[in-house]
């Protein structure tokens, strides 16, 4: 086997890979992108990526195809671009978060991103990178998602790709100008140390790889681990999906500014035998707020990437879908087309982009959307909780300044065989901030952390729930806010509800009031409470063929109040000598009571009652 043969995308001789060489090829990458992820929770300093886990690491070849499939990340297109291989040299290291100028790696200015190229024989073989959410990079508010920013001018300090470090040298003159542009410089500081020493230990596991079994060899394992992908997906997963034209939409809705307003994303999927294409014409044009996501860049790898994993959930068994990673190779069977520049996909530049979680999230839906239209009794989850932020900013009982920001997950969907899950996290591996290190560092009390009862869409399987947390400002201060979901809630399938919107209320002296989505800078005053309700997953199925017996248990562990189950799955309690139980006369009378005045059928999606408030101010 000859390395010109092997540096060949999709070049012939990965057929001759040794399939044990392979196993411990792939086994070793997985090992390493682990390792650096470890590595930076163990050394970084802040709350958002040493304990919420709001960072990413990526394994790419030299030709920037990511190699694996564990999770989301960036991408070293940018970095190539403007560095070309030939130019690099071992200690390089290289960093960038500009939203416009990154190829579409970066979504927003707080993920700042570190890249390391990996050398065998003199030359680049392979790129390691990571990005955090870091906790404040400047702007207009702390934390520097401003909800009602215009610009991204208004968001932070951005950063086109350039060489932090020099063949080891530091750019301590670039470092210091990041430092300076920070509300958090110590802890900033130590972040970006965190990511580059651990992207710099992980290349030199990836150079012992190659040094191991030679170039020829990995790159042919490379190239036949994305070819495995682009199988699985094409053999496994899309004959299950009909062929056929399929249309979806979802709405962001509000934007800081314009508030509330639903802003439409469209997409229309045509799946062959062995393609689909995904066309987001239709998209409403850019907001005037920090809702947009710069994804057309790079063919839209990022963007299919993002999305191409809902497919995941057409295997045959949970367990087969667990085992399928998604890398680069996915990109083989997608095509996307977008809409002209100037729509909430397609900003154009200076246009803000910090709440860029909003489409991002929402893209997943669509194609789950349409695939559910084009699978077998809609066999798609029913629409997973959202990602949002919540913080505080003031001054601590010391008179020193504070910035405490959290990540909160929500429920997952209801599956066509199971009940979705309670209190996850989009972003993998990410939990919330545990209570007594909140109150430890932050003038904080945490005087709740439960699920919120009635959150998750009923559903014969029903929607997972969200969070419900309760936060006692010690301090006055100001309270952040950024979150989707605040009026529409996750959408069931198939006869399945959605599930309850997402909620920030403050609360004290009898004020009892909801926060929007997009929020900088909320008074709450030393001995109120912030009241945070994160969203349910969407049910799956009509909620009245719910097994009784799981309703039963439901209400029991609390998950269900006595009267989500009479309203939402008409079930009826009595309490006898062994307590709770089913009056199961009751529950078939009103059950069928339910269904006899139905006036239509039940919904394949349905979005929820604020779906229909929209409707009615239009």
């Amino acid at each position: 086997m000859t390395d010109t043969a092997a540096q060949q995308p999709n070049g012939a001789s990965r057929a001759n890979v040794d399939p044990i060489v392979l196993q411990i090829v792939e086994g070793t990458l997985n090992s390493i992108e682990a390792e650096i992820e470890y590595a930076i929770e163990r050394t970084a300093r802040s709350p958002m990526i040493r304990e919420a886990h709001d960072y990413r690491v990526g394994l790419f070849d030299k030709h920037c195809r990511k190699l694996t499939g564990r999770s989301y990340s960036a991408m070293p297109d940018a970095v190539v671009r403007d560095y070309p291989p030939e130019t690099m040299q071992p200690g390089d290291v290289f960093f960038m978060n500009d939203t416009y100028d990154t190829e579409g790696s970066i979504g927003h200015l707080p993920d700042m991103c570190s890249t390391v190229p990996v050398f065998h024989g003199g030359e680049v073989v392979a790129y390691i990178q990571a990005f955090g959410h870091h906790d404040d990079i400047g702007g207009k508010v702390p934390g520097s998602m401003p909800g009602t920013a215009v610009s991204v001018f208004e968001e932070g300090l951005m950063i086109p790709p350039i060489k932090i470090v020099d063949a080891g040298v530091r750019n301590e003159e670039a470092l210091k100008i990041i430092r300076r542009n920070t509300r958090v410089p110590e802890m900033l500081a130590a972040d970006v140390d965190s990511e580059i020493q651990a992207c710099i230990m992980g290349a030199e596991r990836m150079a012992e790889l190659f040094a191991r079994f030679g170039r020829g060899t990995v790159e042919a394992c490379f190239q036949a681990i994305l070819d495995n992908c682009a199988s699985v997906f094409r053999d496994e997963l899309l004959p299950k999906i009909a062929n056929g034209t399929y249309a979806w939409e979802d709405y962001v809705e509000h934007d800081g500014l314009t508030d509330p307003s639903l802003h439409k994303l469209a997409l229309t999927m045509t799946k062959t035998d062995d393609k689909i294409v995904l066309d987001f014409n239709g998209t409403d044009p850019q907001a005037l707020g920090p809702i947009n996501w710069p994804a057309d860049y790079a063919d839209g790898k990022f963007l299919i990437k993002w999305i191409a994993p809902v497919l995941r959930n057409l295997a045959d068994t949970p367990e087969r879908a667990a085992e399928i990673h998604c890398n680069e190779g996915v990109c083989q069977i997608f095509e996307v087309i977008f809409p002209p520049k100037g729509t909430l996909i397609t900003p154009i530049r200076p246009a803000a982009t910090n709440a860029r979680s909003f489409p991002l999230l929402r893209s997943i839906g669509l194609l789950a959307g349409c695939v559910a239209q084009a699978v077998e009794k809609g066999r798609m989850p029913a629409d997973q909780e959202t990602i949002r932020y919540t913080g505080f900013y003031g001054d601590d009982l010391d008179g020193e300044p504070f910035l405490s920001r959290e990540v909160l997950g929500g429920g997952s969907g209801g599956r066509y065989y199971a009940d979705g899950s309670d209190a996850i996290h989009i972003v993998p591996n990410s939990r919330n901030q545990p209570a007594e290190f909140t109150e430890t560092r932050f003038p904080i009390l945490v005087e709740k952390l439960g699920l919120w009862a009635d959150s998750g869409g009923a559903g014969t399987y029903r929607g997972g729930l969200g969070y419900e947390k309760e936060y006692r400002m010690l301090v006055d201060c100001s309270t952040i806010v950024t979150a989707d979901r605040v009026r529409l809630g996750c959408y069931g399938v198939n006869g399945g509800k959605a599930g309850q919107p997402f909620g920030a209320y403050v609360d004290a002296d009898g004020r009892n009031e909801k926060l929007g989505g997009l929020v900088d800078d909320e008074p709450i005053k030393a001995g109120e409470i912030l009241r945070v309700r994160t969203t349910g997953g969407g049910g799956w199925g009509d909620p009245l063929d719910r097994d009784t017996a799981k309703v039963l248990h439901d209400v029991m562990q609390g998950k269900v109040t006595h009267d989500g189950a009479k309203n939402d799955y008409g079930v009826v309690f009595t309490d006898g000598a062994d307590g709770l139980q089913i009056d199961s006369e009751a529950t078939e009378k009103l059950r069928t009571e339910i269904r006899t005045a139905r006036t239509e059928p039940l919904e394949m999606i349905d979005r929820g009652p604020g779906m229909k408030m929209f409707e009615k101010r239009s």
